[in-house]
């Protein structure tokens, strides 16, 4: 029996296709739907091309959870991929995914972490730091935004010169080649 992943996203949705395309022949997991907040995301059209269903669900949805996790028992989920995901897992569903709801972060926590950082926010902080260095965080989602356990870091060099655009897109290379293998990883040892 596969395990089961739901993908969440709000954005265009280049990290979910790399897990559409890491599990789409997978013998141990595949991607069973996806999240979105927003009906006009581009990881729609995305999980369409894989055939992945999608459900679309606005913040008022978010606010308990509840209707999002009786969808996930029904699809019989067993572990959450955040990808670009906008808005707070309610605590109630993090209790019932404890430990197995996935996030990045784009910068090597506990640095840059916390609510308002993510996406271009980190980057220009990265910038306006003047660090050398940045990277991605696989970790677990709790309660606390960014404070979960770490699972995962990988560090991208950075010139004196890059600005946050740059920045992002050695990041968005890094979250590309190693998030979807991470989640493999943590995904496989739980048979």
């Amino acid at each position: 029996m596969k395990k089961r992943i739901s993908v969440f996203a709000s954005g265009s949705g280049s990290n979910a296709e790399m897990f559409f395309e890491q599990f789409k022949d997978h013998p141990s997991i595949e991607i069973v739907s996806v999240f979105t907040n927003n009906k006009s995301a581009g990881v729609i059209e995305r999980a369409n091309r894989f055939n992945i269903p999608h459900h679309i669900y606005n913040r008022t949805y978010w606010e308990t959870g509840q209707t999002i996790i009786e969808i996930l028992e029904v699809e019989k989920v067993d572990f959450i991929v955040l990808a670009g995901f906008m808005l707070l897992i309610p605590q109630e569903l993090v209790s019932k995914f404890s430990d197995r709801i996935f996030n990045i972060h784009p910068a090597l926590l506990p640095k840059y972490g916390g609510q308002g950082m993510y996406g271009m926010n980190v980057h220009e902080a990265v910038k306006e730091a003047g660090e050398l260095e940045s990277g991605i965080t696989v970790h677990f989602v709790n309660e606390e935004y960014d404070k979960g356990e770490i699972l995962f870091q990988k560090s991208v060099k950075l010139e004196a010169s890059d600005s946050a655009e740059d920045i992002a897109k050695k990041v968005l290379a890094v979250e590309h080649k190693n998030y979807a293998k991470v989640v493999e990883e943590v995904v496989l040892k739980s048979i």
